[in-house]
């Protein structure tokens, strides 16, 4: 497995070998790629089960749209595109279709927000929202696209983004105090 990894010094070198179409660069590109890509299937997708689907048919588009890869950016971001956009497909071939809400509730009050959750615990609660917000909010605050960008990837008008994403924030917001609750009541009574 060291002589594999040395072959492939950088990002570059493993695209130029995937697009020769060697084995040995597709199974270290599935290799190097395929937990972080799981990771944004998931997030998208919610099931595991079916967010490995979701990221093999995206690995299969990888190696199918390789020489579309201008060695502009990174690769990786590339690769993370493909995958972000074939979550979208399946979600929509799944018919979990965003409700455009004209009015969003009240934005969340940032300032009365500390927590002490890790990384993990808050990924968990994300995947607990219902898949519109779920997928606005992964496309904004995680993937760094625009509510015109995701209105356009969604098809849903830009308030509708802005509105779900609104939505989405005081949801976590409230399960996050309530996580935080359940936590401090928890040392209490150990304590």
């Amino acid at each position: 497995m060291a002589k594999l990894l040395s072959l492939f010094t950088n990002e570059y070198d493993l695209a130029r070998a995937v697009q020769r179409q060697d084995p040995k660069a597709q199974t270290r590109l599935y290799e190097k790629f395929s937990s972080k890509m799981l990771a944004v299937c998931t997030r998208y997708v919610g099931d595991k089960m079916e967010a490995e689907d979701v990221m093999i048919d995206g690995f299969m588009r990888v190696f199918d749209k390789i020489d579309q890869f201008t060695f502009q950016g990174s690769f990786e971001g590339w690769i993370r595109k493909i995958m972000v956009n074939e979550a979208l497909m399946y979600v929509r071939s799944k018919k979990m279709i965003i409700v455009d809400l004209e009015y969003a509730v009240e934005e969340p009050n940032e300032s009365s927000f500390s927590t002490d959750l890790e990384a993990a615990d808050l990924m968990q609660i994300i995947e607990e929202l219902p898949v519109g917000y779920r997928t606005v909010f992964n496309l904004y605050a995680i993937e760094g696209y625009n509510h015109q960008e995701i209105g356009e990837m969604l098809g849903i008008s830009e308030g509708t983004s802005k509105s779900q994403l609104s939505r989405a924030r005081a949801m976590l917001q409230a399960k996050v105090m309530k996580s935080q609750d359940a936590r401090t009541l928890e040392r209490k009574t150990l304590g």
